[in-house]
C-alpha cells in the first residue's frame, strides 16, 4: 500500500453496477490518484470491512478509510467528491445542505434496491492494466 498520507482507500460492492459506475467516475477524475480502491467481495475488502465495525457478509455500505478515520454511506460520499476538488467540492457543499438523516435514508434506500435497479454483474470489476495499481486486490 501507498505511503503518502493523502491516499485513501474506497471499499466499493465489486458486483454492483451503480457501484462499479461510482469506481469508473472516481478513476476518470482522480487525477492525482488519492484514492484507492477494494471490492467488498475481496480479501482485502472484508477485512476492512470487519476491521471498521461494518458486516463483509451484508454490503449495503459505501466505506471511505483516509488520514482522519473510517467513514460510511453520505459522509463517506462528501468527502470523497471535496477530496477530488474543483468543482467537485461544490458538490460536496451542496450535499452537505440537506439533513444527515435524509442523505442517508435516501442513501440506504438506494443501497437495499441497487441490483433490482441498476443490475449486478456476474463477477467483479476487473480492472485494465492501467488502473490495476489503484486496486488492492
Amino acid at each position: 500500500m501507498s505511503t503518502r498520507t493523502d491516499t485513501a482507500i474506497i471499499v466499493f460492492d465489486g458486483i454492483c453496477v451503480l457501484c462499479n459506475g461510482w469506481v469508473g467516475f472516481l478513476l476518470k477524475h482522480d487525477r492525482r490518484g488519492r484514492y484507492r480502491f477494494a471490492s467488498m467481495q475481496s480479501e482485502s475488502g472484508q477485512k476492512l470491512l470487519a476491521r471498521n465495525g461494518l458486516d463483509p457478509a451484508d454490503p449495503t455500505s459505501f466505506l471511505l478509510i483516509d488520514g482522519a478515520g473510517a467513514w460510511t454511506d453520505t459522509a463517506a460520499i462528501r468527502r470523497v467528491l471535496a477530496g477530488l476538488g474543483g468543482r467537485w467540492r461544490w458538490a460536496a457543499a451542496a450535499l452537505g445542505l440537506v439533513p444527515a438523516l435524509l442523505r442517508d435514508r435516501a442513501y440506504r434506500l438506494i443501497a437495499r434496491n441497487r441490483y433490482r435497479w441498476f443490475g449486478r454483474h456476474a463477477q467483479c470489476l476487473v480492472p485494465a492494466p492501467g488502473e490495476r495499481s489503484r486496486f488492492l486486490d
